[in-house]
């Protein structure tokens, strides 16, 4: 655990009025994610100090340099046995942590309290962390549980019981995964198949998957669900949601928000914009699968095959170590040729504000979903675990600002079919990518409803009544 000097105590102890505990999930870009939280309510509530907890590692990332002297970083342990030996088994991290998370958070919590000489006064945790609905009632504090996702995969979540009761007769029939449901309340209708694994399909005896039926079954404890979306955008879910949860709050899109203390420089280390800025409007595929996940080797194949088969100019962000897979001559040829640059990073949200871009192809993760909405560049969605399968669905059926790839993998043919999909004219999908760009931009302006949202977070956080400026 790291702990502040005997001087800083005292020091704490005399400017700071209320103590917050954040806990992230320290896995993925979770923790990334709920900093941004941590630093739109220190920004809100400069009189409160936020202890936050995660892995070192990521904590040494996050806190590289100086930033909000009212969020301190604390270590938490990974759970993993000295001298373990990693043996590929899915989650298997996951698992080490999951099975000491509440221990930890405990732990913190005291340390944190010692250390800053203050009483934890509110949990602002990953909705994850069921247990803390345990913690906040024996502590007599408020339990906020963070969504960092949208509302269509919180809502599969939280009505797993329902949907298991439900679906016990499908799940026996042969093809399951293509059973359409309308049972899911706010859902008008959504294939089984695209719901998140655990649910009703895949391992239901995981422990992610157990500690997540968990969630659902406390979530309605919760004195407030954030969630990193914004209520325009599934009206129905938010209703439904409201319903059965105390202050359920669409607070987002967290890549809009431009109130940070100290904004970050865009870093253009690979020439991404320079390059952008000589392709004609509309023509360039966006191409990343986040930093998390990868393609099968024999996909990234076929779609590079077919971006040089329909000459489509492309910028695409991959990990090096995956270039290898490509298929001989390729990046040479591309690189002659003026067509596609491929990098190992981009700068994401200001890419696909670029004029050049004509769409994104993406996993479906959440972040780039949204980024993608802020945007108004539509999607070509190839989804591999997770929440990414009912935001494509999303996507596709739903808002239908993109498709998904047919056949769920990159094949010569659907990539090309895709690419011709996206790129004709479409004057009603435009309309909606607009529609939906502009509520998103309104939703986090001062008195949008996200913006209205996130004063209600923070007088539960603060416990203090915010007063509306005039």
């Amino acid at each position: 655990m790291i702990t502040q000097s005997k001087q800083q105590k005292m020091e704490i102890t005399r400017k700071w009025e209320k103590h917050v505990a954040v806990f992230a999930f320290p896995f993925a870009s979770h923790p990334s994610s709920q900093l941004k939280l941590a630093r739109r309510l220190a920004s809100a509530a400069p009189t409160v100090v936020f202890s936050f907890f995660n892995f070192t590692k990521s904590n040494r990332v996050l806190f590289a340099e100086p930033g909000w002297d009212n969020i301190l970083p604390y270590d938490v342990s990974d759970g993993v046995p000295k001298d373990h030996v990693f043996e590929g088994k899915p989650q298997e991290d996951m698992n080490f942590y999951l099975a000491v998370a509440e221990e930890e958070s405990r732990r913190g919590v005291r340390v944190a309290e010692k250390d800053i000489g203050l009483k934890v006064s509110c949990l602002v945790v990953h909705a994850f962390f069921w247990f803390a609905a345990d913690m906040a009632e024996e502590m007599k504090i408020p339990w906020v549980a963070y969504w960092s996702a949208g509302a269509c995969s919180l809502s599969a979540h939280f009505y797993t019981d329902l949907i298991r009761q439900k679906s016990a007769q499908l799940i026996g029939s042969g093809e399951p995964n293509e059973e359409i449901v309308d049972f899911i309340p706010g859902l008008k209708g959504v294939r089984l198949g695209d719901l998140p694994s655990g649910i009703v399909l895949g391992n239901l005896e995981s422990l992610f998957a157990v500690t997540l039926q968990k969630m659902a079954r406390n979530l309605a404890r919760a004195t407030a669900v954030p969630i990193n979306s914004f209520q325009e955008l599934d009206p129905d879910l938010t209703k439904s949601l409201s319903s059965k949860l105390h202050n359920f709050l669409n607070i987002g899109p967290s890549n809009l928000i431009s109130k940070e203390k100290t904004p970050q420089k865009v870093v253009d280390e690979y020439s991404c914009i320079s390059w952008l800025d000589h392709q004609k409007p509309s023509s360039v595929a966006y191409i990343c699968f986040g930093s998390v996940f990868t393609l099968p080797p024999h996909e990234l194949v076929e779609l590079a095959n077919a971006l040089e088969e329909t000459k489509t100019p492309f910028l695409w962000s991959i990990n090096k170590d995956s270039t290898k897979h490509f298929p001989n001559g390729f990046l040479e040829r591309i690189t002659a040729n003026g067509t596609g640059k491929v990098v190992p990073w981009a700068p994401q949200v200001q890419v696909l504000n670029h004029v050049a871009i004509g769409v994104f192809v993406t996993h479906g993760g959440w972040n780039s979903v949204s980024e993608s909405i802020g945007s108004g560049v539509p999607m070509i969605c190839r989804p591999i675990l997770g929440d990414q399968h009912i935001n494509s669905w999303m996507v596709e059926r739903v808002w239908g600002i993109g498709s998904r790839i047919e056949g769920g993998n990159f094949t010569k043919r659907a990539t090309r079919c895709a690419f011709e999909q996206v790129f004709s004219v479409s004057k009603n999908r435009n309309k909606r990518l607009e529609a939906l760009k502009d509520v998103a931009h309104k939703a986090v302006a001062p008195n949008g409803s996200s913006d209205h949202n996130f004063k209600t977070l923070v007088e539960v956080v603060t416990g203090v009544t915010q007063h509306p400026t005039t």
